[in-house]
């Protein structure tokens, strides 16, 4: 069986995702009412039996490496770990100027472990995947790299790199976030068929790219942008169909989403309270592993014979303490605080926060630790919200990490 090492792309700025961003890395947001985005490709990781593992790191990491420290601490093994990789100048007086430029900067410890195949996977998406089954699909094509790909809307396009391929699944083409028109699949005339960002390299073929790679004065040092285009008209380029991945415990397990966006975060989390969930957090044979604090149960207090209120196809995480009122299709995370006849719709309140009685929240992302005052309505007077709030381009309402509101 081959060695192997993998690397998770953790240290994306995530500007797209502010303010959620505003002061952690976007690997590290809360998703799902008590996870974090880095959560889903570390269960992947660790539920697929591959325990040498390091995430790159970058942009406000703190809260990402304290989640890491509380969750994902491996110790006492040495063919097991979980170590994050600080941007070091390793190579030179700069941060990572890119994704292949981070993997670059620590070649070294690639050279360390002296793996057979490495895994560089993004640690930004929301998902379930058997990561050895696409290692098994790698090793059995004997290809030089395998790149994960699924459909996506073809109006979707220019957010993803998008790839051709032959009868034989190797790649003919691939262009990064393209601006123009762009081949759909054959038969499928509304889609296109994009990179996950999820790639498996053979190690020789990788250091050999990276060091051409980091002598082009030119390069955007990006596995997008340089390193596969380059790579797939020389060498063998396999594209590994993430609809043929089987999970344990799940009949299908074929959904990945990219949370890059306000509007791809809340869609996300608004998934999960579907009626057949598209990421089962309750399959005990795939667990999401995860940091929870020790808090009580959910409360929920209702008057005997004056019940106004109601929960409706909702999460609601432990600790929290709900008064009488409703709160429909929406996500609450830990210890949260919900005063008497307030109304939550639509919405993702993020843990440790406090909303009062009589608030209304229609289409509201309420970071943690933040305070709303009784009686705030956030959610129903678009003119008003844009003057007062962070309203994205659909009208989603953010309302920061920490902020009191309406005191």
């Amino acid at each position: 069986m081959a060695s192997v090492l993998s690397m998770i792309l953790a240290g994306g700025e995530g500007t797209r995702l502010s303010p959620l961003t505003g002061k952690r890395a976007k690997p590290a947001v809360p998703f799902g009412g008590q996870y974090r985005i880095i959560d889903f490709v570390l269960s992947n990781f660790v539920n697929s039996d591959l325990h040498k593992i390091y995430l790159l790191t970058q942009f406000k990491s703190h809260s990402l490496n304290k989640h890491l420290q509380r969750c994902w601490r491996i110790a006492g093994l040495a063919d097991k770990f979980i170590d994050t990789l600080p941007a070091q100048m390793n190579t030179g007086n700069h941060w990572y100027r890119g994704t292949a430029d981070a993997i670059y900067q620590n070649l070294n410890q690639i050279e360390s472990d002296n793996p057979d195949l490495v895994c560089i996977f993004g640690g930004d998406h929301i998902y379930t995947m058997n990561v050895r089954d696409m290692l098994n699909y790698h090793e059995q094509h004997n290809a030089d790299l395998t790149v994960a790909a699924i459909p996506v809307p073809k109006e979707q396009a220019h957010h993803f790199g998008i790839i051709e391929i032959d009868e034989h699944h190797r790649m003919t083409g691939f262009v990064e976030k393209p601006k123009g028109e762009v081949k759909t699949i054959p038969g499928r005339p509304d889609y296109v068929l994009a990179s996950m960002g999820n790639y498996i390299f053979a190690r020789e073929c990788l250091i050999r790219e990276l060091e051409d790679d980091h002598a082009n004065e030119e390069s955007d040092h990006d596995f997008g942008k340089n390193i596969i285009p380059n790579l797939f008209p020389r060498a063998k380029v396999i594209v590994y169909d993430f609809s043929d991945n089987t999970v344990p415990g799940v009949s299908n397990s074929n959904y990945w989403r990219d949370v890059g966006t306000l509007e791809s975060y809340w869609e996300a989390n608004m998934d999960l309270l579907s009626d057949e969930p598209t990421v089962a957090l309750n399959n005990l044979e795939w667990p999401i592993n995860t940091y929870i604090p020790p808090f009580p149960p959910a409360k929920l207090s209702y008057k005997k014979g004056a019940r106004n209120g109601q929960i409706n196809n909702s999460m609601i995480g432990i600790g929290c303490e709900i008064q009488d009122c409703v709160i429909d299709h929406s996500i609450l995370g830990y210890n949260i605080q919900v005063g008497k006849d307030s109304q939550i719709v639509d919405s993702i309140i993020l843990p440790n926060s406090k909303i009062g009685a009589g608030v209304v929240l229609n289409r509201v992302i309420v970071d943690k630790r933040a305070e709303i005052a009784p009686g705030t309505k956030i959610g129903v007077n678009p003119e008003e919200d844009r003057k007062l709030y962070h309203v994205s381009d659909t009208g989603l309402i953010v309302i920061p990490r920490g902020a009191r509101v309406g005191f």
